[in-house]
């Protein structure tokens, strides 16, 4: 089952942040937020209140805000849009008493207000008229369902608050015992009605229309099918037996086809997920279908891709309800399920690997996207040091797979390795992992993988703040012209190359950042990388020099070219040497660096920029 959006638990005072604590440990799936230098321990530290919420709120984050009511309200209300959309918003008061769902009470609001109230033991203050008589969000229907007609939903329940009853099928309690178990008034002769059908029919302001996800779409189709072919396919297979695209619960397909962007683009129409299965699997429906094929066979190892991959889907006491109909790329078969089915936890899916960039360490210059990478993977893998902080931002035990500098190549290999095994994969980097990282061996990998399954995964390499873009921003702006990096480690590359990019960079007065500058088994090419700079650049020229950035002992400093101790500069060091025009000035106690954006070489002044 795909994972919902981890809990943000808001506090902004130092008596917040205690109850957020106990809040986040007892839901198990939360993380605090606290208000810097007010809220005390928290995973994530903010400094702007209102934009902080708002943010979450964009990012359909469930906020749980142990503060008034009104600053969740006021920060949140510009984001307002479609409330069938909105992430859960409550409001805890800070002394635990009460407990409001705000906002996205139908998407887990009211749930989640009750489910904190009951952890801590305060009241929820539930507000909604229907919720709280009838036991039942009508227009939120559990999982495994949907409302064929969800704006009927408000005046069906005008209706029943104004008393009216309602009629429903007889075999309701054994389709729908979530409705049936309700407090609705069922009456034969009710005003209202409810129905539970897979069929296209649309229903009324007095009849909400349930459909059961009970639908597995198979496809099969050639290589490179055209997205709107296969789409409009299984469209006219729906229209053709008269059923509705909210009761498909997923499209499934053979694993050869994981990658086939028409199929995902079909799921991503319908809402569902995309699920794939083995020859074998699909090859052990043979019985069941109604037109193999050997030719099928012989291509991929069984005799039916789009009816096979149906009926796996729809399980034993599934039945086809829609045969293997052809366009000129594709086919499709629908198969029916007695119950509603939980694609997420049929076949497989498509491996996902992610090469995420952390940053420098600090929480603070995590990325959302980099946060939200970390926190959907099913598997961590990555230098030891770099996953102590990535670890905490996943839920539900991932497996955790650590290396030790060096084992760049096996981490590499193992990310791809469980990516095509079907696992969602986060390869954590610190920086950027395009940027002396992880990106570029996962791309040398996949280009010579032997296994076709490696092709097939999805990767996505996810930017990070790199170590030189960390250096430039705590020192001032050194890097606001030209500029370039030069690795000096010759593990990778071989040393006379290194310092023949070295000097030519000097030569071009581009601002030079040097990674990897030392290390415990070589310390004579950053004396040799300082002779060559030393003949193309002054004594005075200005240095950053910064040191575990984002980490305990961070320490930048400014200092002179011909300055440097050789000593104090180890490899959790980058350097960023300016070029002949950067300039520093003294300013709230510390040296600034920068490097004008444009200069007039006649003037010795900086061009007006257009920008």
């Amino acid at each position: 089952m795909e994972l919902s959006p981890r809990v943000a638990v808001v506090a902004i005072t130092p008596e917040g942040g205690a109850l957020a604590r106990r809040i986040a440990a007892a839901l198990g799936d939360a993380e605090v937020h606290g208000l810097r230098g007010r809220a005390g321990d928290a995973d994530v530290r903010f400094t702007e209140t209102s934009q902080h919420l708002r943010a979450l709120f964009e990012d359909g984050r469930p906020i749980a805000g142990v503060c008034a009511v009104g600053i969740l309200v006021r920060s949140v209300a510009p984001a307002l849009q479609d409330k069938r959309a909105e992430p859960p918003v409550v409001a805890v008061s800070d002394d635990g008493a009460f407990v409001v769902p705000l906002l996205g009470g139908h998407r887990g609001g009211v749930e989640l207000a009750r489910r904190i109230a009951s952890e801590i033991g305060a009241t929820a203050a539930v507000t909604t008229a229907g919720d709280r008589r009838f036991g039942i969000a009508l227009d939120a229907p559990p999982a495994g369902w949907t409302l064929a007609n969800p704006e009927d939903g408000k005046p069906f329940v005008a209706s029943l608050l104004r008393g009216a009853r309602v009629r429903a099928p007889a075999r309701l309690a054994s389709e729908a015992p979530w409705l049936a178990e309700s407090r609705l008034p069922f009456d034969d002769a009710g005003e209202l009605a409810i129905r539970v059908d897979a069929a296209s029919a649309s229903g009324a302001p007095d009849t909400l229309v349930y459909r059961p996800r009970r639908l597995a779409v198979g496809i099969g189709c050639e290589r490179g099918a055209a997205g709107d072919e296969i789409a409009a396919l299984a469209r006219s297979c729906l229209d053709a037996a008269g059923l509705a695209p909210g009761a498909v619960a997923g499209v499934f397909s053979i694993d050869l086809k994981s990658d086939e962007p028409a199929v995902h683009a079909l799921a991503g129409s319908l809402g569902v997920p995309a699920r794939f299965f083995s020859a074998a699997a699909l090859e052990a429906e043979a019985p069941r279908l109604r037109n193999p094929s050997d030719l099928v066979f012989r291509a991929v190892g069984c005799h039916g891709v789009a009816e096979g991959a149906a009926l796996a889907a729809a399980g034993p006491e599934g039945e086809l309800v829609v045969e293997k109909t052809r366009s000129q790329r594709g086919t499709c078969a629908i198969a029916c399920a007695p119950a509603p089915l939980d694609a997420s936890s049929i076949g497989s899916p498509r491996g996902e690997l992610a090469v995420v960039g952390i940053g420098p360490g600090d929480a603070g210059t995590l990325t959302p996207e980099a946060r939200a990478a970390i926190e959907r993977a099913g598997h961590l893998v990555g230098y030891r040091r770099y996953l102590d902080l990535a670890a905490g931002l996943v839920r539900g035990g991932p497996a955790v797979h650590p290396y030790e500098l060096g084992e760049e190549r096996a981490r590499a290999a193992r990310a791809i390795e469980l990516a095509a095994e079907g696992g969602r994969v986060a390869l954590v980097c610190s920086g950027d992992p395009g940027i002396y990282a992880m990106a570029s061996l996962v791309m040398e990998a996949l280009d010579r993988a032997p296994n076709p399954a490696s092709r097939r995964i999805e990767v996505r390499v996810v930017p990070g703040v790199s170590a030189l873009q960390a250096a430039a921003a705590r020192a001032g702006a050194p890097i606001g012209h030209d500029f370039c990096a030069v690795s000096l480690s010759d593990l990778l590359t071989p040393r006379e190359v290194v310092e023949e990019r070295l000097a030519a960079a000097a030569r071009a007065d581009f601002v030079i950042a040097l990674y990897n500058p030392v290390s415990a088994a070589r310390r004579e090419t950053f004396d040799r990388a300082l002779w060559i700079l030393g003949e193309h650049r002054r004594a005075e020229t200005p240095v950053v020099v910064a040191r575990n950035l984002g980490r305990t002992g961070e320490r930048v400093d400014v200092v002179p070219l011909g300055g440097i101790d050789p000593e104090r500069i180890d490899m959790l060091t980058v350097l960023i040497v300016g070029s002949s025009r950067t300039r520093t000035f003294a300013h709230g106690g510390a040296e600034r660096a920068y490097t004008p954006r444009g200069y007039d070489l006649h003037a010795g002044v900086p061009e007006r920029s257009t920008a």
